[in-house]
């Protein structure tokens, strides 16, 4: 493989977290200075580094602080994940680095209102009696975001027949390289049928854009725009967060949490476990109206 050189890369890392995260400025300016002083500190080799070099680097850590060390640490697996997600690692070392102070935050979540505010505007978009091929393009992304739980990297990869009306369900290659089952409802399949009579039979994508595919910072910018019209805050709103709207949705309505790591892609229930946030008077209503102890009187000698 090709010898990864960290500066061009580093670059595009923090060009994609400005538009595709939206980060911050001070945010954006601690990473590059984290991210090249890891590069100097493994001789330019920080794209390529192994798992041994990140445990060699982090020891170097000791005497900072925990929120300087856990800074450091996400701001480099972040990279490493990017790395992955753009085809230039088959692996991430990021699993090498410490987690201090290792409590997850909760996913930004959207209710069912925000959901139906986005859905209300494409609706309005889709009646005319010509739809625009974009229009019609925004309705399969967001169908299929937030219908499927896709991440933004495999939902603009998707091949241009990965979908067929006559098929419930599609095979996505996710992380890792690794394929999974996703279903699929009959809103996101019909809309992508309108949409894929809009692409060329010769092109390689469901959605293409040049001699490739829509890039994930277009995409990131075509659910902002689509938020903002809907009167849902942009700032609440990205594809990932529709993907957490669609695990916590599913959870909330009573899905399994080991099929829903399965749809999701998740190589450990840890990581699903973390949409169990759901209302807590939904639980006592689960527990007095389905435990089996419901139906017995306890006042029965």
């Amino acid at each position: 493989m090709t010898p990864l050189s960290d500066r061009p890369l580093i670059d595009r890392f923090l060009e994609m977290l400005a538009a595709e995260a939206g980060a911050a400025a001070n945010t954006l300016a601690a990473y590059r200075s984290d991210l090249a002083l890891a590069s100097e500190a493994t001789g330019g080799g920080l794209a390529s580094a192994d798992e041994a070099t990140l445990q060699r680097l982090a020891g170097g850590w000791s005497s900072l602080a925990r929120a300087t060390v856990a800074r450091k640490a996400a701001a480099l697996r972040r990279f490493y994940a990017f790395l992955q997600d753009e085809g230039h690692r088959r692996d991430d070392p990021g699993a090498a680095l410490p987690r201090p102070g290792s409590a997850r935050p909760l996913p930004k979540a959207l209710s069912h209102a925000d959901i139906d505010r986005l859905f209300a505007a494409l609706t309005e978009r889709l009646s005319v009696a010509h739809p625009s091929a974009n229009d019609l393009r925004l309705s399969a992304l967001i169908e299929l975001l937030y219908g499927s739980g896709l991440r933004a990297t495999e939902l603009v990869s998707l091949p241009r027949n990965a979908i067929r009306p006559d098929r419930p369900y599609m095979i996505v290659r996710g992380k890792g390289d690794k394929e999974r089952l996703v279903p699929l409802s009959d809103r996101a399949r019909a809309a992508v049928a309108l949409w894929r009579d809009h692409v060329p039979a010769e092109k390689a994508y469901l959605f293409p854009s040049g001699a490739k595919h829509l890039t994930r910072v277009r995409l990131y910018q075509l659910v902002k725009a689509l938020a903002a019209e809907a009167g849902v805050p942009p700032d609440r709103v990205s594809p990932h967060v529709l993907r957490h709207a669609f695990a916590t949705h599913l959870l909330a309505g009573g899905a399994d949490l080991r099929a829903l790591q399965t749809m999701l892609g998740h190589a450990d229930i840890a990581t699903t476990e973390i949409y169990t946030h759901v209302d807590a008077s939904r639980l006592v209503e689960l527990v007095n109206r389905d435990h089996p102890l419901v139906d017995l009187d306890l006042r029965r000698p």
